[in-house]
């Protein structure tokens, strides 16, 4: 079997050391569309190092780009990478992360469920500094054709939209550089730059990153409904539920409650089609 989920699960974590400073974090930033207008004081908090805060999105790229998938070579854990897709990712922080800063990073798999037709591995990587724990990132890993193997059906983290109508709804246009810009930050999947490539894929063109658009939408939230301020956020999650291409634009819709923010995304030029689903923002 591909999947041995008890050989998985027993795995000791794998340990790295990475390191970031603020070049690092207004790269990302401007790979999410950061720094329109340039001198936007607003925009400035993510691109000019004296005013700088730190997206806790940036969690899923510091070091490289080595939290969403930094435990697919465990032991148990021998599939076909072509029919892997990343199915969803939550962030939690345990406080701001820094402008620059180093860390030591542990990846393991903390959960496979058996969705029938289809394997769910959660990969699990944990941050601290001498300070203590700084995030965790949680990828859930969809593998087509690896389930069945009798393992438990795992959790349903679905979320319904409330039956009224968006608090907030905003639109951000996805620059066409920008899935070229956002992979500096580590993602060097051609997928997302080589045209050819995204031909064998099935698809028409490049696509952007999932956690491209996760970072821009998290982006959105913050500036439209927590006053910029990074550091409220405690939690973010969401599940990618379609492509959308850079030139297009995403239309994201807010619905606040208490100390939450609900969110969808969807392409706005291609009649709505679901981008991002099951998202939730966690606040203070």
């Amino acid at each position: 079997m591909p999947i041995d989920a008890s050989a998985a699960l027993a795995a000791e974590p794998r340990r790295a050391e990475i390191g970031w400073d603020h070049k690092d974090v207004q790269l990302y930033h401007l790979g999410l569309g950061a720094g329109t207008p340039a001198t936007d004081p607003d925009e400035l908090r993510y691109t000019l190092e004296s005013r700088l805060q730190v997206l806790p999105s940036f969690a899923t790229v510091a070091g490289a780009g080595t939290a969403a998938f930094g435990g697919m070579g465990a032991p148990g854990i021998d599939v076909d990478l072509a029919a892997v897709l990343h199915g969803g990712q939550t962030v939690r922080v345990h406080r701001p992360i820094p402008v620059t800063g180093s860390a030591v990073q542990t990846s393991k798999v903390a959960a496979v469920y058996d969705k029938g037709k289809a394997a769910v591995i959660v990969l699990r990587t944990e941050a601290s500094d001498g300070d203590g724990p700084l995030w965790t990132n949680d990828a859930q890993i969809f593998v087509r054709g690896e389930g069945g193997f009798g393992g438990e059906r795992g959790p349903s983290d679905r979320l319904t939209p409330p039956d009224r109508e968006p608090d907030r709804t905003v639109e951000r246009r996805i620059r066409e550089d920008q899935a070229l810009l956002y992979r500096l930050s580590g993602d060097w999947n051609p997928l997302h730059a080589d045209p050819a490539f995204a031909k064998l894929a099935g698809f028409d063109r490049p696509i952007l990153h999932g956690l491209c658009t996760y970072g821009m939408t998290l982006k959105a939230v913050t500036d439209t409904l927590l006053d910029g301020d990074v550091s409220r956020i405690t939690a973010y999650r969401t599940r990618f539920a379609g492509v959308v291409f850079p030139g297009e634009t995403l239309r994201i819709r807010m619905w606040t409650g208490d100390g939450r923010v609900q969110v969808t995304v969807t392409a706005a030029e291609r009649d709505d089609a679901p981008v991002l689903a099951d998202t939730l923002v966690e606040h203070s």
